[in-house]
């Protein structure tokens, strides 16, 4: 610990899972650190109302199925009855407990953890609103911008408590019979798939041709192929036009890119169509801070704003919105604070759509390399073949490689299946490694497992998998 870094005091916007890693990053590296954010305990949008408890209430969803698919192996049981006050009480337990433990690591690092909303009233301070009414002054050395994103608000598709946002459809105020989503973006599938388990039929709409519009087609497939089994219907190329209350509930008009129209009445509509950067009133016109012309704070590689002691990090600093992706940020605005030499730079970040299946990919999509040109040779190895996904009855899936033909450097994975999530780290660290399709196939992976699947992926780029035959073209 330098005595330089004793003397700086860094200020974190933002408690979510960019913000708290970069104040705890800065405690060890013995900076003073205060660290401002409305919520009593730190955790962010992440803990509090998104990945953690959509993630809770997925788990769920995947038992209720679980008991369903049991019966095609001679295993049944009676029908599931919920209790929803218990389950939200569970889901309450579990983010208490991470945001209780986040509170208490906040408390052993030192870190000043104000419970309010701060204001930049200067390039080296902030105005903090706290939440017991009472302002605050804090001046800072650097102040690391955390804030995170909020989801899209269109006002003429709000139709008071009939219609949800991705945070209120958390909160599980009840079962509706009938629900909407509009969007047919991840948030909006993930949360579908919760309440279509729990006994709501269904509905989706998306006004472009597929679903997930920024994942391969060949992965969406699997997961379009299920959600159609589960969802009473799913509306591709077609627009919401109008909602009005109904007595029923909310009578939406749709018109669909043929022109064709139709109406339909739904109990609830949960509005999904994307999330926006929290960057205003922040006081950033009293900071040389600039915002793109979609709100994103602009930063350079060591996520430094153009005011020099301000950096910024998350969702609130551009795309991809991934909680992952902020906290990786923080370690290198903190190293760079610190005067470290360090740089935003990595080759691939993960997505990953915890639907079921799950669908995950890393690094190039082979849709952008079509797009850009970019000579590639993609090798599909199909979970039909994997023995592993046969005796789990989840041979709906696929395992993709993105190669680079004349190096035969791995530029991309795409995973669709039960566990992609965890399977594509492999990937991500193939690719930033500078691993080979030949690096791959020569590690030995367990048997009988799914993570054989990446090994055979590799395999098939040679012409080599035992267990799948590529038609010759």
């Amino acid at each position: 610990m330098s005595e330089q870094s004793k003397a700086i005091h860094v200020a974190v916007i933002g408690a979510g899972p960019g913000g708290y890693p970069a104040a705890f990053h800065a405690s060890d590296l013995g900076m003073k650190v205060t660290l401002i954010d409305p919520e009593a305990a730190p955790g962010g949008v992440c803990l509090h109302r998104g990945c953690i408890p959509s993630k809770t209430l997925l788990h769920v969803a995947k038992m209720l199925e679980e008991t369903k698919a049991a019966a095609e192996i001679g295993v049944r049981f009676g029908t599931p009855e919920i209790d929803l006050d218990q389950l939200r009480g569970w889901k309450r337990k579990v983010v208490e407990k991470l945001t209780g433990g986040l509170g208490q690591l906040c408390k052993q690092r030192q870190v000043n953890h104000i419970q309010g909303r701060a204001r930049f009233s200067s390039p080296n301070s902030l105005l903090v609103q706290r939440v017991d009414g009472k302002e605050e002054t804090v001046p800072f050395d650097f102040c690391i911008l955390a804030t995170g994103s909020r989801p899209v608000s269109i006002q003429e598709f709000i139709i008071g408590s009939r219609t949800l946002n991705s945070s209120s459809a958390l909160e599980l105020p009840d079962i509706p019979k009938t629900m909407l989503v509009v969007g047919g973006g991840y948030i909006g599938l993930e949360l579908g798939s919760v309440y279509a388990a729990l006994g709501t039929k269904v509905s989706v709409v998306e006004m472009t041709p597929g679903l997930l519009p920024g994942a391969d087609r060949d992965l969406v497939l699997f997961l379009a192929k299920r959600l159609q089994q589960r969802f009473e219907s799913i509306l591709l190329g077609t627009k919401v036009t109008e909602m009005k209350e109904d007595r029923d509930g909310v009578k939406v008009k749709f018109c669909a890119t043929d022109g064709k129209e139709s109406e339909r009445v739904f109990e609830k509509i949960l509005v999904s169509v994307g999330r926006r950067p929290n960057s205003e009133n922040l006081g950033l016109e009293n900071t040389k801070v600039k915002l793109t012309a979609r709100g994103f704070v602009e930063v350079d590689g060591q996520r430094r704003t153009a005011e020099p002691a301000i950096f910024a990090i998350g969702d609130v600093a551009g795309d991809p919105m991934l909680a992952h992706k902020a906290t990786a940020e923080a370690r290198v605005a903190v190293e760079a604070i610190a005067g470290q030499k360090t740089v935003f730079d990595p080759q691939a970040i993960p997505a990953v759509v915890f639907t079921d299946p799950e669908i995950a990919w890393c690094g190039l999509t082979e849709t952008q390399a079509r797009n850009g040109k970019h000579e590639i040779k993609a090798a599909r190895f199909p979970w039909a073949a994997s023995g592993r996904a046969t005796t789990l009855q989840r041979d709906d899936g696929v395992t993709k490689l993105i190669v680079d033909p004349s190096s035969e450097r791995i530029l991309g994975m795409g995973i669709a299946g039960p566990g992609a999530g965890e399977l594509i780290a492999e990937g991500t660290l193939a690719i930033e490694m500078g691993a080979t399709a030949a690096d791959l196939k020569q590690i030995i992976h367990p048997h009988p497992t799914l993570s054989e699947t990446l090994m055979e992926s590799a395999e098939v780029f040679y012409g080599q998998s035992p267990h799948f035959m590529q038609r010759r073209k």
